[in-house]
Formats: structure tokens, C-alpha cells, sequence
């Protein structure tokens, strides 16, 4: 629905900038099929019945200045101001689309005794429309004339149109058209030609008549830069009395020429009716909603562009020193940490991978030794039956009836033997090494927290390569930033490592979230304990293989993180490290983990906008100029995680799919939390693909 009102704001914006109509076609054409009586007539055209013509010109000495293109903001109150000095009264055609966003000057007009005109309401080459469509941009003006000024006028005038003799074969049937809506067709005797910007001189010498006939003058109020037409203006106005002219409306003008010819005509502005009004209500709703939207996206534009080169900059800073100075040779965490370790791996209905998952645990190098611990919680697939079956020393499994994540990891951490706990989700396969290189930072008894690196091993997929490359770069390079920023929101399901005495300070796992893993960590942070991330411990897990099952995963990490943040939101206030870890921790997320990818997808929106209805190189070069940041990132986070380039060939593909995915779980997950929703564990269905990738090295 989002998306569907987005998109018709759009529409409405670019139809409203006439990013649909064609521009001036100025090809010559053939006059055969105008009438010579409108070729060789006067400016005021009335096609009637049958094609029967009428065209008139105004009384002698008799000036109508006419001004097109406006109501403009910046030069119609200009414009105004030198008609009212002079106490000269003017015709305005007015575009549509101007009369929405300047209604007050079109209400000035009317209330000052000038009168308005049709000049559409896009300004399109209308020969080039079909006829529905010039019928649209007459009946849509009049509606927005009617909006905001409460009168319709029957007084049309072209675009792109001149005077009677520039009539051609491709002008007759819109006269035929505008004859039949009952419209009189307005051109011009002489012509400013102040859209060219001459010199002032050169404006009055164009709009000055030959003779002493009667004579519509073209004028623009609006299209740029007006300064010249405000200065010609008043000194034309004195010039013209000083020969003898009087000024009128062109209604007034052509009033008196049909009197003059004993004919009384119909005045070219009336009240409009009701129904017109609240008609064109709703167009001036529709138009102005437009462009409000535009303007509120310009806005997102410009924070998405700051968050993306504010994240870029901190992430090639920060993480880039964080790695070097974990590269020195002359660093350390301290001295080799040997003590024994607990290894927890809860597990339900986890059958496809829980031998490999357990085999590679128990076959770490640690010099202290590990004890495995897996605890099954109420698995229907005989998950604790297969690990019993391995009969592997130091493999303990535990039955429990199924109670959740967090009450298994706190059944397990309850049985373990040893102060050192590691956490590990039930399809993670672990690195012979990585086990002794996840508590090495204990060494520093700050630390009370080590977040491992995960990998994606089921990478042959293109959705799961777009997750390997999320993985390294929006996962572990953020890792780094984190914890240089000491604001380490989320030590991994599948690898982290704890303290016994930090988890009992902080009351183990909980329920209260989705985010177990989240929760916990912020709880351990506001504790004051030093939370770590260690890159060359890495451990192998399986990721989504569909869309839908992709689409369960992050919609549960998305809403359990907003859950913890909003558990944790009060202890901004705290003082001491709780409410440094807090505010920090929650500035990062809610900057780089809600809004940045909740506005993002208007870098989108208004690329596809720009492709079709604006300047295309222009929007290319802005879309690549984002890709190469993103890019850019990759590369860095590749290089530090030591990860082959390749894969990054479908780093551009992701802007298509994924990170349109990733768009509207954050926005379901938003609308979730807002609506005071529940999500259930949302369980992934394994396939055992990790282990065979991992033993082939492809992972």
C-alpha cells in the first residue's frame, strides 16, 4: 500500500512538471486547411459550428497587455505591482500547474480586476496530444482557476502559439476542439519577445505597433528571470498613452469591438460552480500532496546521503585502525588464556546439522580443553539421539521439554563446568582454531564479552552470496567500528563468548525479546564489561536458501532488535558506563540500523524517477556514485577479512532484490512494533548444505 501511494505521488508530481507531455516541435507546416479568414484575420479566434470562423481584432489605439506562463512567485507580484502603479488592468494565461502552487497570486488578480486565461495545465505541444488529453489540460486548469479564484474563464491561448498568420494545418483541429468547448482562441499582434532576454529597448521596440490599431501584446510574468520584461514594462505603459493608446482586458476589447459591430458578446469570466470548485479542491490536494512528498524525499535524500558517507567514513577510520593495530606484532591481548571452556549448543529439531555442528567442536585445538553441552530443547527429529551417537569424549547432551532459545542456553550455562562459555547455535560449524582464539581476549579481565566471526558457508546461491557479502561487510566491519566506539550491540548467536561471572551479573538469557543475543549484550555493556570482537575466530553457519525463509530470519532479528532497543531505552539517562554503553549503542542502531535503512529506499524511488522523467546521465552518475561507496566498503571489508574479491560481481544485482527485501522487513517489523504485534520464534528450515560447502572449501 506504501508503495502503491508512493508510487501515484510520484505519477502526480511528474505529470504536474509535464515530465509526460512534448515539448515545441518547430518544424514549418502547410496552411492548406486553415481558413484564410483566421490566417489574414485579427487574434481573437472563434471557431463555431461546422468550422465556421469568426476573427476579431481589437478598437483602435486599444492595448491589451497579455502575460503567459505564470502565476510566479518571484515576478508576477512584480509584474502586479507595475500594472497596479500605472492603474492599467491585464490579461494572465495562466498554467494549471502554477495556479496550484501559487493560488494566492491567482486570487490577487481576479480580486484586482485582471482576468485569467487557459494556457494548460502542463504547457505541452497540444498538436502533438491527442484530442482526451487537450481536453484534460483545459478542463483540469479550469479547475485549478476555479479552486483557488472561484471563477472558469472562456479565454484559451496555446503554447508555443504566436500570431494568426503562424496558424498551420496542425493548429486547426485544436481551434476546431477549443470552438466547440466553447472557448475563444487568443494569440497575438506583437510580441515582447522577453523570453529571449534582449535588451529593454529592444522589448519595447518589438511590442510596439506599426500603426494605430488595436493590439494584443505578449508579455511573460514567469520562465526565468524577469527583471527585463518589470523595467520594459514601465517605461511601455507611459509610452504607449504618450501615443494616444488606451489599456484594456482582452475581454473588454473584444466586448467593444462586438459592440461596435452591434452584437453583444458573453463575458469571458464567470462564477464557477460548486462542483468545480471541490473538483478542482481535490486537483490542488493531489498536486500539492505531490509536491510535498518531493520535498519531504529531497530531505531523506540528503540524510541517506550523510548516514552513507558518515558510516562509509567512520567504518574505513575506525575499523581500518582497528585492524592494523590487531596486526601489530608487538600486540596482544596478554598472556595464552588455557583455562578450560564450556561450549552450550542449544538445540531443537536441528537433526540435518547438529553431527557436524558438535564434530567440530569437540575437535578444537584448545590447550584447556573443551566441554560441549548440548541441550535439547524438546526436539521432535531425534537431534539428541544423533548426538549421542557420535560418542565423542566430552559431549554431554542434556533433555529438556522445549522452552525456548534463552532457557536452554540458561540450562546449559547452569550444567557447564567451567567459567568460560561460549554460545553456539546448532548449525554452526567451528574452525579447528577457533574455540582457543575466541577466549584469548579474556586475557584482559575488562573484557567480559568476545563476539567471533561468522561465516556464510552455503554460498552457492546468488542470495546466499548476497549474504556472504553482507555477513563480512555490514556484520564483521561493523564489528570493528563497534568496538573501537566501545557500543558493541550484538555478540552473535552462532560465536560468542562469555564469562560465567558477567552472565550471572546481568541474569542470564531472557525471553523478552527475539534477540536473545541482542539483549544480552546491551545488558553486558551497561554492565560496564568490555565487549570485543574477534576476527580470526570464525565459525561456519548456513544461511537462508530462499527468499522466504530470508525473509523470516530478518523480520525476527529486525523486530528483536527493536525490542531490546526499546527494553534498553531508559538507561540513555543512566549515568556511568551503563548510560554512556546505552546512548552510544542506541545512537548507532537507530541511526544506522532503522533510519538509514528505512530512508534508503529513496535513493530507489528517485532513481527510477530520474530514468524516466528527469536527466538520465545525471541520475546514472548519482546511482554509481553510490555503488562505489558500497563498492568501495566492500573492498575494505574483504581485504581485512581476507575474503576472495569475486564474489563481489553480484554486489550490484543486490541493489535490484536484496536490499529491497531488507526495505520491507525493517518496514514490517517497524509496523509490528508500532501496532503492538507478536512474532513467534519464526524457525528456519535447515538442509545440511554447511557441512558438505565446508569440507570442500568452497565456504
Amino acid at each position: 500500500m506504501v508503495l502503491v501511494v508512493l508510487g501515484g505521488l510520484l505519477f502526480v508530481e511528474a505529470y504536474a512538471n509535464a515530465a509526460f507531455v512534448p515539448g515545441e516541435r518547430t518544424a514549418p507546416g502547410s496552411q492548406r486547411e486553415v481558413p484564410t479568414s483566421i490566417v489574414e484575420g485579427g487574434p481573437i479566434v472563434n471557431v463555431g459550428a461546422e468550422g465556421r470562423t469568426q476573427s476579431h481584432r481589437l478598437p483602435p489605439r486599444t492595448v491589451a497587455l497579455t502575460f503567459d506562463d505564470g502565476p510566479d512567485a518571484r515576478w508576477t507580484p512584480e509584474v502586479l505591482r507595475v500594472l497596479d502603479k500605472h492603474q492599467v488592468k491585464a490579461t494572465f494565461f495562466v498554467i494549471g500547474t502554477q495556479v496550484v502552487r501559487n493560488p494566492e497570486l491567482a486570487r490577487r488578480m481576479v480580486a484586482d480586476g485582471h482576468e485569467l486565461g487557459v494556457h494548460t495545465f502542463t504547457h505541452p505541444d497540444l498538436a502533438a496530444l491527442p484530442g482526451w488529453r487537450r481536453e484534460l489540460e483545459y478542463a483540469q486548469t479550469q479547475l485549478a482557476i476555479a479552486s483557488a479564484t472561484g471563477v472558469r474563464t472562456s479565454l484559451l491561448r496555446f503554447p508555443y502559439s504566436s500570431s494568426a498568420d503562424a496558424y498551420t494545418d496542425r493548429d486547426w483541429p485544436m481551434l476546431r476542439q477549443a470552438g466547440e468547448l466553447g472557448y475563444l482562441t487568443v494569440v497575438n499582434d506583437v510580441d515582447s519577445r522577453d523570453w529571449e532576454k534582449p535588451s529593454v529597448d529592444a522589448m519595447l521596440a518589438n511590442a510596439t505597433p506599426a500603426g494605430t490599431g488595436g493590439t494584443i501584446a505578449l508579455w511573460h510574468d514567469a520562465g526565468g528571470d524577469r527583471a527585463g520584461t518589470v523595467a520594459a514594462l514601465d517605461r511601455y505603459i507611459p509610452m504607449m498613452r504618450q501615443r494616444g493608446y488606451t489599456f484594456t482586458t482582452v475581454s473588454e476589447g473584444f466586448g467593444r469591438t462586438l459592440t461596435d459591430a452591434g452584437v453583444t458578446g458573453p463575458g469571458a469570466q464567470v462564477a464557477a460552480p460548486r462542483a468545480d470548485r471541490w473538483r478542482g479542491d481535490v486537483l490542488v490536494g493531489a498536486v500539492r500532496a505531490a509536491d510535498g512528498m518531493f520535498r519531504v524525499f529531497g530531505v531523506f535524500f540528503v540524510v541517506v546521503g550523510v548516514l552513507t558517507v558518515g558510516r562509509a567514513l567512520l567504518l574505513f577510520v575506525l575499523a581500518l585502525r582497528h585492524a592494523y593495530r590487531r596486526r601489530r606484532r608487538d600486540w596482544s591481548w596478554g598472556p595464552p588464556v588455557t583455562a578450560p571452556v564450556s561450549v552450550i549448543v542449544p538445540a531443537h529439531n536441528e537433526k540435518e546439522g547438529i553431527a557436524a555442528a558438535v564434530r567440530s567442536l569437540a575437535a578444537g585445538d584448545h590447550p584447556g580443553g573443551i566441554e560441549v553441552v548440548v541441550v535439547d530443547d524438546g526436539s521432535t527429529d531425534g537431534t539428541a539421539d544423533i548426538v549421542a551417537a557420535l560418542g565423542l569424549p566430552d559431549v554431554r547432551v542434556v533433555r529438556k521439554p522445549n522452552g525456548g532459545k534463552p532457557s536452554a542456553l540458561n540450562t546449559g550455562v547452569a550444567l557447564a563446568r567451567h567459567e568460560l562459555i561460549v554460545m553456539v547455535d546448532g548449525d554452526t560449524i567451528f574452525e579447528p582454531d577457533a574455540v582457543r582464539r575466541l577466549v584469548q581476549p579474556f586475557a584482559d579481565p575488562r573484557v567480559g564479552v568476545v563476539a567471533g566471526n561468522v561465516k556464510v558457508g552455503n554460498r552457492r546461491s546468488l542470495i546466499a552470496k548476497w549474504q556472504h557479502i553482507e555477513y563480512v561487510i555490514g556484520f564483521n566491519l561493523d564489528r570493528r567500528l563497534y568496538e573501537t566506539l566501545h557500543c558493541m550491540p550484538t555478540v552473535p548467536g552462532a560465536i560468542g563468548a562469555f564469562r560465567r561471572e558477567a552472565l550471572a551479573q546481568v541474569g542470564g538469557m531472557t525471553d523478552e525479546t527475539l534477540a536473545e543475543d541482542t539483549d544480552v549484550t546491551m545488558a553486558l555493556g551497561r554492565a560496564g564489561w568490555h565487549i570485543v570482537y574477534e576476527e580470526s575466530a570464525r565459525a561456519w553457519t548456513e544461511a537462508p536458501a530462499t527468499l522466504g525463509q530470508l525473509w523470516k530470519q530478518r523480520y525476527r532479528w529486525s523486530y528483536g532488535t527493536m525490542q531490546a532497543m526499546w527494553k534498553h531505552r531508559r538507561a540513555v539517562l543512566d549515568r556511568g558506563p551503563s548510560g554512556r554503553f546505552t546512548r552510544r549503542c542506541l545512537s548507532f542502531l537507530t541511526l544506522f540500523g532503522v533510519l538509514l535503512p528505512l530512508a534508503a529506499p529513496v535513493i530507489d524511488l528517485l532513481a527510477l524517477y530520474g530514468l524516466i522523467f528527469l536527466d538520465r546521465g545525471e541520475t546514472v552518475l548519482a546511482w554509481l556514485a553510490m555503488l562505489a561507496v558500497q563498492f568501495l566498503t566492500a573492498v575494505v571489508a574483504f581485504r581485512l577479512d581476507r575474503e576472495k574479491l569475486g564474489v563481489l560481481w553480484v554486489l550490484p544485482l543486490q541493489q535490484f532484490v536484496y536490499r529491497q527485501l531488507m526495505y520491507l522487513v525493517l518496514l514490517q517489523s517497524v509496523v509490528t512494533a508500532l501496532t503492538g504485534g507478536r512474532l513467534g520464534w519464526q524457525k528456519l528450515r535447515r538442509t545440511g548444505e554447511l557441512d558438505l560447502a565446508a569440507r570442500r572449501g568452497t565456504a
